[in-house]
């Protein structure tokens, strides 16, 4: 009887332990899918936020990255779920790069194969107001996984530049400034490709039919157009200044543009050309050179190069600041009147005390 007892006991307490051991089992199985499909980060703020993953990032790495805006219910199972789904994969140390947008939460699995299968979510890059190949690789770098010197190189690179028909100063022509969504690890290469394809677009046959009849390549329209965007930030006034400087190129007329010389000078703070700065001896001095420089002073914008292609036609050829220094201009046919305004610009500009 009583080793009848005994083993009921025995068996009962078997039982107790393969309950605890199945409910335990249970558990772990149910926190780990929990983990795995439903939830494990969850945004401290709410909000998505994007993630950028670097060369050489380790899942600790990463695990660090992502912990600045997440809260981690478990990194073990993160840790784990990783090696289960072979991230990073087998045989590698780390992660796979770019830019991603993580969810306010999400489970391990979501985050996982967004990572290890590449699924970024593009970047948006912006570049304006940029004047010499250095601010373009800067700006460039700083939006992308990119380093401005790789930029640099092929800009200063006669034959990369060369499949583009383009040349070393002509080289900014192939960015036209905008707001474009790339993958933030692009390769040099792929974004000078990207950036072809747009340069492509915009010249149209209708556009190099317009350049074509002013007898103007393209990169001259684009040229043309920078000069054009140093003289004035008004719009009104650009289709004007456009068709003024076709009439000096159409004549052969020296186009004795100020901007060009601070260019040439790289020295855009000055308010004021002096007799010295005429004797700068550079091509992009258009006081001592003929014709155009042999490329942009800045990175004009499409809008501006489609006022060179449909400038307003007139008998300008000089042009001169007003002496409201309100950006406007006072445009003449003949010199004798140019030189009355430009008295009283001078005159003006001493006044203010501005040398």
């Amino acid at each position: 009887m009583k080793s009848k007892q005994k083993q009921e006991r025995h068996h009962n307490r078997t039982i107790a332990v393969l309950t605890i051991i199945f409910i335990s089992l249970a558990a772990v199985g149910i926190w780990q899918g929990y983990r795995l499909y439903f939830s494990n980060l969850t945004s401290r703020d709410g909000e998505a936020h994007r993630i950028y993953i670097y060369p050489e990032t380790t899942i600790s790495t990463l695990l660090d990255t992502l912990t600045a805006h997440y809260q981690i219910a478990s990194p073990l199972c993160l840790r784990l779920h990783a090696r289960m789904m072979s991230y990073p994969a087998k045989g590698q140390q780390y992660t796979r790069t770019g830019s991603y947008i993580v969810p306010a939460k999400c489970g391990d699995k979501e985050l996982i194969q967004m990572f290890r299968n590449g699924w970024q979510t593009p970047v948006k890059v912006s570049f304006r107001n940029i004047r010499t190949q250095a601010q373009l690789s800067a700006r460039l770098a700083s939006q992308l996984m990119l380093d401005s010197a790789d930029i640099a190189s092929r800009l200063g690179d006669k034959d990369y530049m060369k499949q583009f028909d383009l040349t070393i100063p002509t080289a900014v022509c192939l960015f036209l400034p905008d707001t474009y969504e790339m993958y933030w690890d692009i390769t040099p290469d792929r974004l000078f490709q990207r950036m072809y394809k747009e340069y492509s677009t915009f010249w149209t046959e209708e556009r190099q039919a317009k350049a074509s009849a002013l007898h103007l390549k393209p990169w001259e329209v684009a040229t043309i157009a920078s000069i054009v965007e140093e003289e004035t930030n008004r719009d009104e006034d650009k289709p004007v200044i456009a068709g003024l400087y076709l009439n000096r190129l159409r004549i052969g007329m020296p186009l004795q543009s100020c901007p060009t010389l601070k260019f040439a000078l790289q020295d855009f703070t000055l308010r004021r050309i002096l007799n010295k700065h005429l004797e700068t001896d550079s091509p992009y001095n258009t006081y001592r050179n003929a014709g155009l420089p042999p490329g942009p002073i800045r990175i004009p914008t499409a809008k501006t190069m489609d006022y060179v292609l449909n400038p307003v036609k007139s008998n300008y050829l000089f042009m001169c600041a007003s002496t409201a220094f309100d950006g406007t201009h006072h445009f003449s046919a003949t010199y004798r009147e140019h030189a009355a305004y430009a008295r009283q610009y001078h005159q003006a500009l001493d006044k203010r005390g501005i040398k």
